[in-house]
């Protein structure tokens, strides 16, 4: 008989991250083929369907100006999706690099970067990331910049100390006597043994992110009309919850399916990569 292969395996013995990897999927699946699997166009009015309730036609009902909230959550995944993982991958990219080439180099390197990370951490998330988006505009791309400047000190903390480790190795000093480059023993010797440590974080990270974009576009200063987005869809039903509960209510539930499946995920990838958690599955 064949073998499963490992992530197959893992995936048998790890119940969280099972249900986790199936939310992820089937949310990610609608992102990316939002076009096609979307019944109707999300910025298409229907006037005579206004407020109409989930039905053969409108699945989960219509809003306040007739358009399908069915075809308006799927491309909110879409906006959602796009938004977290563009800043989480931003946050990645510039806080971790700080924060692991502060960890090699020590010194007034190290400082330098903690200190920058803790004037951002003196600040509110919320607050942070609205004082970005009044700079910057109302944009999509402005959203984007201030989820990524609310984490990226989180990344620069996060992989700082696992570097100020694995400079002192035996290995990296190894390295170092034969003349290897400080590029090359970060990307060959550092950056793989933090790989456990960033798949875990970028998780929980998309989940978080996932709520302060909705967070923001709920405030009305996040993606802008005639985008459809989850957050915005929340606040825009909220003044018709005793008539038409449905159109707050299925997008609520949609960022609850998001930030869950991507924290679930987070969850269970820890359990799995914890050398400590590995015997216990």
């Amino acid at each position: 008989m064949m073998r499963a292969m490992p992530w197959v395996t893992a995936l048998r013995r790890n119940p969280v991250l099972l249900l986790a990897s199936a939310l992820v999927v089937i949310q990610i699946v609608l992102a990316v083929f939002a076009v096609w699997l979307a019944p109707y166009d999300p910025v298409e009015q229907a006037i005579h369907a206004r407020l109409a309730g989930p039905s053969a036609e409108f699945w989960l009902g219509t809003d306040k100006f007739g358009r399908d909230v069915l075809s308006r959550i799927i491309h909110g995944y879409q906006s959602s999706l796009g938004i977290a993982v563009l800043a989480v991958l931003s946050a990645l990219l510039l806080g971790g690099s700080l924060g692991v080439w502060a960890g090699y180099k020590g010194g007034w390197m190290d400082r330098l970067v903690m200190r920058l990370a803790d004037v951002l951490f003196a600040f509110p998330i919320m607050l942070l990331a609205i004082g970005v988006i009044a700079v910057l505009g109302t944009t999509t791309m402005a959203t984007v910049v201030a989820i990524a400047v609310v984490y990226a000190p989180i990344y620069a903390r996060l992989l700082r100390a696992p570097t100020l480790v694995l400079a002192d190795s035996d290995y990296v000093r190894a390295a170092k006597s034969f003349g290897a480059s400080d590029a090359r023993i970060i990307f060959r010797h550092i950056a793989p043994n933090l790989a456990s440590v960033i798949l875990v974080q970028a998780s929980l990270s998309l989940s978080t992110a996932i709520l302060l974009e909705a967070s923001l576009s709920f405030l009305g200063i996040g993606a802008q009309p005639p985008a459809p987005s989850l957050g915005r869809m929340l606040s825009e039903g909220r003044d018709y919850m005793t008539l038409a509960p449905w159109a707050s209510v299925f997008s609520g539930l949609a960022i609850l399916l998001a930030s869950l499946g991507f924290n679930l995920m987070g969850d269970g990838l820890r359990d799995q990569l914890d050398p400590r958690l590995r015997g216990q599955l």
